[in-house]
């Protein structure tokens, strides 16, 4: 029964959410392998004018049933939850209905399949924020399994320069220290995100760390890995590794281990 069920499904459906400026979009295109902006769809499948869409881009709004649509990879759809902050208790209430109505709707290719929480280390003095806290204690997504992507984390280059320099450090010609620090701080942040998100009554399933995003080159393999192990599915995780045109090893590590 499952398997007929899978055979129906046309894509594979994430939902995007975070703080304006987490970087989702660039995700998007990089899963996507493209360099366009997505094209956007009303919930009845009718295409939204391309200059509202960039305006809409721009400024992170639109709405969470709206299909965010790739030319180049067809095999995904996406929707945004636009940018969640705390306080906005209007959206937060929208975007649960959306949650709950897609996670178990009996209209099978509009289930969302999985969920990516970015948390950009720009702000990582505010990694876990009331919002955040809010998403995973009051949010429960059922069989959908919400993966935490920590974005933008080459910003953490700065911050060892910085630390270096307060430690007496040389920063000239110091690369290799440089980077060593980088992978430190990256592992503190994700051990207290770790830590702060294990204690919600609603935890993710899985994180993955992003880096260098901004190049058209990036590799998002880690991200396709771990949300292929976290689906509770072996249908869906056909589906999701069906997407990775460009993603050989995936293939090939899927069709052994099953």
């Amino acid at each position: 029964m499952a398997q007929e069920y899978i055979k129906k499904i046309e894509h594979f459906r994430v939902l995007v959410m975070g703080r304006a400026n987490a970087g989702k979009t660039t995700i998007l295109q990089r899963v996507c392998n493209s360099a366009e902006n997505p094209e956007i769809f009303d919930g009845k499948g009718n295409k939204i004018d391309d200059t509202i869409v960039q305006g809409t881009l721009a400024r992170g709004y639109h709405r969470i049933e709206h299909e965010l649509i790739f030319q180049s990879n067809l095999g995904f759809v996406f929707h945004d939850s636009c940018g969640f902050e705390a306080g906005a208790a209007e959206e937060f209430d929208q975007m649960k209905d959306f949650v709950v109505d897609r996670a178990a709707t009996p209209k099978v290719n509009e289930r969302i399949h999985a969920i990516w929480f970015c948390i950009p280390m720009t702000e990582n003095h505010r990694t876990v924020t009331a919002a955040e806290q809010k998403f995973f204690n009051e949010c429960d997504t059922g069989h959908v399994p919400v993966i935490v992507l920590l974005t933008k984390v080459d910003t953490l280059n700065l911050d060892a320069i910085e630390e270096l320099e307060d430690e007496g450090w040389e920063i000239e010609g110091a690369q290799e220290k440089i980077a060593e620090k980088e992978q430190e701080l990256l592992k503190k942040w994700l051990a207290h995100i770790q830590h702060e998100l294990g204690k919600c009554k609603f935890p993710p399933k899985g994180y993955v760390t992003l880096q260098k995003m901004h190049q058209e080159s990036a590799d998002c393999s880690a991200l396709m890995h771990c949300t292929a192990n976290v689906l509770n599915e072996e249908g869906l995780q056909r589906l999701l590794i069906s997407t990775q045109q460009s993603s050989i090893a995936l293939c090939v590590q899927y069709a052994v281990h099953k």
